[in-house]
């Protein structure tokens, strides 16, 4: 009997203990609570394009009525979708004769979510299509009412070249008509028109992208230019190695003062870069997409061309080049995200969050945190916070990955460290 009595008052010790345990644990290490993470969508550029012109724009009067022309705009649009572009370039011209075709190319980008940069001219400016000429005040005069006659093939968000290359027609090239005064003032005037134009029919389209060659930009964007032209000069450029794209770049910007968006750039043209494989387009392309991204003059980019010519993406079956791979990373790049907490499971506000040479940021208040991961990103994350000892990640795939990072306090109390040693023991 009094042996019996020992046991069960033991037995009921025990399961006292355990119970204490359990609530001692409960109350003492938070559960950690949870967080929606929706990172944005990430982009190397702010402007990612890629240009249709062999197909938009040379076969335009051929194609006016075949309806089966539908599939190859959108099996192209499609994609230079799936790369993650945020524009389609579509050169088609302005003329009344290819607003139905236009408007074709319009609706196969809208059907994919897109933006289009329109990137056509009046066929009268270099006299396509037999067109006659046209003088720098008919021009402005016809693009104002293109405008105004056509505000539902526009959509906020979209780009609008009335003069793409405008040195290779008109009155002629300003390096050799000398006329550098007069071309800088049509710019301007014609711009201005174009921001009228754009208000008036409620649409926040960009219109300040006059792509050029890059040496004409030499001689005409000068910073008064620049500025008078919202401060972004746009160049058409290409050069066999691109450490000479990034200097040439770099001394537009020194000059003018403003931002670059490279209008085009793509590779091979065998004048300049000889003949490629796909390999071998495709590691230019890597290097090239990994200098500009690490540009912060560089604000957009346009591969010419998507399909037909040397330089393109896809053949005329739509089948992909190497190259294609490089460009979506780049276009569409991953993202690393997640939290931060402390060891009791509380969220970090304000971790600086270090990635590369890349700006720092820092948690919110749900200690939520995200960073674009290119291919040439660095090999780690540091995140630190006064008071808590320093944390580096170093197991970074090229892959979308969520974290849950832990900070451990610098200074622990003896109470800290007795829930550290529950914890390690569970």
């Amino acid at each position: 009997m009094k042996n019996g009595f020992s046991w069960g008052c033991l037995g009921y010790l025990a399961l006292l203990g355990g119970v204490l345990w359990f609530l001692f644990f409960f109350y003492t290490v938070p559960s950690q609570p949870s967080v929606t993470i929706n990172p944005p969508v990430q982009r190397t550029f702010a402007f990612q394009a890629v240009d249709t012109m062999k197909y938009s724009r040379d076969p335009s009067r051929a194609k006016l009525g075949d309806p089966q022309f539908d599939q190859v705009i959108e099996r192209q649009v499609a994609d230079i979708a799936a790369t993650g572009a945020t524009h389609v370039a579509i050169a088609t011209p302005y003329d009344e004769e290819f607003v139905p075709i236009l408007s074709r190319w319009v609706e196969a980008v809208r059907r994919h979510h897109l933006k289009v940069w329109f990137r056509g001219n009046w066929s009268g400016w270099e006299e396509w299509f037999d067109y006659p000429s046209i003088t720098r005040a008919e021009h402005i005069e016809k693009t104002k009412q293109f405008i105004l006659a056509h505000p539902d093939i526009f959509e906020d968000g979209d780009a609008f070249s009335a003069c793409p290359e405008c040195e290779n027609g008109g009155p002629g090239d300003p390096r050799l008509t000398g006329d550098v005064v007069g071309y800088r003032q049509f710019l301007i005037e014609e711009y201005g028109l174009m921001k009228e134009a754009f208000q008036t029919i409620h649409k926040d389209v960009r219109s300040n992208l006059f792509s050029m060659n890059g040496d004409v930009a030499k001689l005409i964007m000068d910073k008064p230019t620049t500025t008078a032209l919202g401060g972004v000069v746009t160049i058409d450029h290409y050069v066999k190695e691109p450490e000479q794209l990034i200097k040439d770049i770099d001394l537009v910007v020194k000059q003018s003062g403003g931002r670059v968006v490279l209008g085009e750039f793509g590779a091979p043209i065998p004048d300049i870069h000889g003949n490629m494989n796909e390999e071998d387009q495709a590691a230019w392309m890597k290097k090239t997409l990994g200098l500009l991204a690490q540009n912060p003059s560089v604000v957009g980019v346009s591969y010419w061309v998507g399909t037909g010519g040397s330089t393109q993406l896809w053949d005329s079956k739509g089948n992909p080049r190497q190259a294609v791979g490089v460009l979506t990373k780049y276009y569409h790049p991953d993202v690393v995200y997640g939290t931060v907490r402390d060891e009791s499971g509380a969220f970090l506000e304000g971790v600086t969050v270090r990635y590369g040479n890349d700006k720092d940021m820092k948690t919110d208040m749900e200690g939520r945190f995200w960073r674009v991961f290119t291919p040439v990103a660095p090999e780690k994350i540091v995140f630190s916070l006064a008071g808590y000892q320093t944390k580096e990640i170093t197991d970074i795939s090229d892959n979308e990955k969520q974290l849950d990072i832990v900070l451990e306090s610098e200074h622990k109390s003896r109470w800290q460290r007795i829930q550290d040693w529950i914890r390690r023991s569970l």
